[in-house]
């Protein structure tokens, strides 16, 4: 990490990763929400990382804490309202994030 920080090289994570750290978290050590994204914003903005749709990443993250549902869920709502598409899904988690539902 510190050599990404120096610059000297450059970290690239996925979202799948981000899932899996947040799942692990949550499921394994039992934080929180709010501990696993502030956590997780912290490494996404830090100096050497380059992360994989950071900006849908970092909505999911707070859309996982304002509106309680799995980062999974927000990630798939933050990229259909960014493209202005819909979502097709039996969870009805997704319409209180926002995103246009069409039911399956």
């Amino acid at each position: 990490m510190r050599r990404a920080e120096r610059g000297e090289l450059v970290l690239r994570l996925s979202v799948v990763v981000v899932a899996e750290v947040v799942w692990v978290l949550s499921r394994r050590y039992s934080h929180t929400k709010e501990q696993i994204a502030g956590s997780i914003q912290l490494v996404i903005t830090a100096d050497g990382i380059d992360v994989e749709a950071a900006d849908d990443v970092l909505d999911a993250l707070q859309m996982m804490v304002d509106q309680n549902v799995d980062f999974v869920d927000a990630y798939l709502a933050a990229v259909a309202k960014r493209r202005h598409e819909s979502v097709a899904t039996f969870d009805s988690d997704f319409r209180k994030l926002g995103a246009h539902v069409v039911a399956i």
